[in-house]
C-alpha cells in the first residue's frame, strides 16, 4: 500500500553484519512507537531495533540468524496515521523476504565512532573491548581459538547457529554433512565430542586477538546435580552477565595481572567537594568523588604514557594514545557496565559530574548505545559506595590498566611536624596493570603519583 513505510536498522555505531538473535513481531501485529521489533547481538552489546511509529506490521524482511548493518531493511509497517514519520527509511525499495543476508565483513579493530543514535537501546558488557573478536571454538582445555581470516562463511540454519553459540562452537571449524555442505545439529555435536576426546596435553591454539597461547590444560568443570542435596532454584544469567563473562575470563587468563595497592589522603579533597556540593545540587548536579578521580587519572596518565596505551595483537608494539577517554563502571540491575567519558582532560569537574550522572541514568534504564562503551583508555571501578577496601579489578582489554577504588575511612596518620597522630580520611586504591607493558616499578610510581595528586588537588590544574 502507498502508506506503508520501510523500517531499517538505525545508527548502531561502528558495527556491521550483526546477527539478528530474536524477532518479536510477525505480520499482522500492532506495535506502538519505540516498541522493540527485534534484537541484534554483537560481541559488545545487544541492541533492540525500535519501531519508528505506531502501526501494523505488514511484512518481515529478515529472519533470526540474518546479519544486518545500519540501513538494512527489516520490515514493512503501515502507520496508524496517514503521515509517514521522517525517522522511517522509505527511500529504498522493500527487499523481498527471501533476500540473502549481507556478506559478513572481516574481523578488524573497531575505531571509536564519533557519535551514535540514541534510538538503538542496548545492554552492554562490563568489559567491552574496542576490537571485535570472532566466535570462539571449543577446545579440551576450555581455551579459545579464532577462525582463520578469510575463511568462507559457514552454512547453517538459525537454530543450528543458536545451538552452536550456546556451546561456544565456531561454525567455521565444523564440517557440514547436509546438502551443499550445510551444517546440521549432529555435525556440531560430533565436533564437540571430537574436541573433548582429544588428549588434554595437546597444544592449544593461540588466543588470536589476545596475542597469547593459553595452554591451560585444565580438567573440565564438574557437572553436579545439586537437587540431590536439597531444594534448588535455577535462575538464568542476565544477558549482560553472559556477554561480559567471556570477556572477563579472556582478560583474566590472557593478561598477566599485577595489582598494586595504596591509600590516598583525601581529607582536603573531600572538604572541598562538600563545600561545593550544595552549589552543584542547585544546578541539578551530583558532585561526587568520581570526577576528581577521573581528572587525577588524566594527570597521572600524562606523566606515565605507557598506562595510556594498548599492546598490539602480536605483542611487538604499543599504541600510545594522545586522547584521554576514561571508562567508569556503573552498577545496574542487570550487572556492571562501563560507559566511556570522552576527552576528560578538556572538561571541568562540574561538566564531568553532569555527564556521568546522565550516562549512569541511561545505563540503568537500558538506553545506551555501543558508542557509549567504545574507545576507553583507562577504567575506574569504584566500590566505595558499597564498602570494602582493597580488591583486584580485572583489566578491560585492550586497555593496560584499571583503577579500583574502595571505601574511604578515617585513620590515624603520623604527622611528622606535630609528632602526633592526626585523623585523616584515607581512600584505598587498587591498580591492576598488564605486566607485559608495565613493570612493578612503573606501577608503584603511578600509584604513588596518583595518591599525591589526590592529596593536593592543586595538582589537577598543573
Amino acid at each position: 500500500m502507498a502508506n506503508e513505510i520501510q523500517v531499517s536498522v538505525p545508527d548502531i555505531g561502528d558495527f556491521k553484519n550483526i546477527p539478528v538473535i530474536e524477532v518479536f513481531v510477525k505480520p499482522g501485529d500492532t506495535v506502538k512507537a519505540e516498541d522493540a521489533l527485534m534484537t541484534l547481538e554483537s560481541d559488545k552489546a545487544t541492541m533492540d531495533v525500535p519501531s519508528p511509529a505506531s502501526g501494523v506490521v505488514k511484512a518481515i524482511l529478515i529472519k533470526t540468524g540474518d546479519k544486518v548493518s545500519k540501513g538494512t531493511p527489516v520490515l514493512m509497517l503501515e502507520p496508524a496515521g496517514a503521515a509517514v514519520p521522517a525517522s522511517a527509511s522509505a527511500s529504498a525499495p522493500a527487499a523481498p523476504a527471501a533476500s540473502p543476508p549481507p556478506k559478513p565483513a572481516p574481523v578488524a579493530a573497531a575505531p571509536a565512532p564519533a557519535a551514535s543514535s540514541a534510538t538503538a537501546a542496548a545492554s552492554v558488557s562490563v568489559s567491552a573491548p574496542m576490537s571485535a573478536p570472532a566466535p570462539v571454538s571449543v577446545t579440551t582445555s576450555g581455551s579459545a581459538s579464532l577462525p582463520a581470516r578469510g575463511s568462507s562463511p559457514a552454512h547453517a540454519s538459525p537454530s543450528v547457529r543458536q545451538f552452536a553459540r550456546e556451546l561456544g562452537v565456531d561454525l567455521s571449524q565444523v564440517s557440514g554433512s547436509g546438502p551443499k555442505s550445510r551444517i546440521l545439529r549432529e555435525d556440531v555435536q560430533s565436533y564437540v565430542k571430537g574436541e573433548l576426546a582429544k588428549p588434554r596435553g595437546a597444544a592449544v591454539a593461540s588466543a588470536g586477538s589476545a596475542g597469547v597461547g593459553l595452554g591451560l590444560n585444565l580438567p573440565p568443570m564438574p557437572q553436579v546435580d545439586f537437587s540431590k542435596f536439597g531444594a534448588v532454584e535455577i535462575k538464568p544469567l542476565s544477558r549482560i552477565r553472559k556477554l561480559s563473562g567471556g570477556f572477563l575470563h579472556r582478560n583474566w587468563v590472557s593478561i598477566p595481572h599485577v595489582t598494586q595497592h595504596d591509600e590516598a589522603d583525601i581529607t582536603e579533597l573531600e572538604a572541598f567537594r562538600k563545600s561545593q556540593s550544595d552549589e552543584a545540587k542547585k544546578k541539578g548536579i551530583k558532585f561526587t568523588l568520581l570526577g576528581f578521580l577521573m581528572k587525577a587519572s588524566v594527570v597521572a596518565l600524562r606523566q606515565f604514557p605507557e598506562f595510556n596505551s594498548s599492546l598490539s595483537a602480536d605483542g611487538e608494539s604499543l599504541a600510545l594514545k594522545s586522547y584521554y577517554h576514561i571508562g567508569v563502571a556503573v552498577d545496574t540491575p542487570n550487572g556492571l557496565v562501563v560507559p566511556v567519558l570522552r576527552d576528560v582532560d578538556k572538561k571541568g569537574l562540574l561538566e564531568l559530574a553532569r555527564e556521568l550522572g546522565e550516562v549512569s541514568e541511561r545505563m540503568r534504564g537500558g538506553k545506551i548505545t555501543p558508542a557509549d562503551v567504545q574507545g576507553g583508555c583507562f577504567s575506574i571501578s569504584s566500590l566505595g559506595g558499597l564498602g570494602g577496601t582493597m580488591f583486584t579489578p580485572i583489566i578491560n582489554a585492550p586497555e593496560v590498566a584499571i583503577l579500583g577504588v574502595g571505601k574511604a575511612s578515617m585513620k590515624p596518620v603520623w604527622d611528622e611536624k606535630s609528632r602526633t597522630f592526626q585523623p585523616r580520611l584515607m581512600l584505598p586504591l587498587s591498580l591492576s596493570y598488564d605486566h607485559r607493558v608495565i613493570d612493578g616499578a612503573q606501577g608503584a610510581r603511578f600509584v604513588s603519583f596518583l595518591t599525591q595528586t589526590l592529596a593536593d588537588i592543586r595538582r589537577l590544574v598543573l
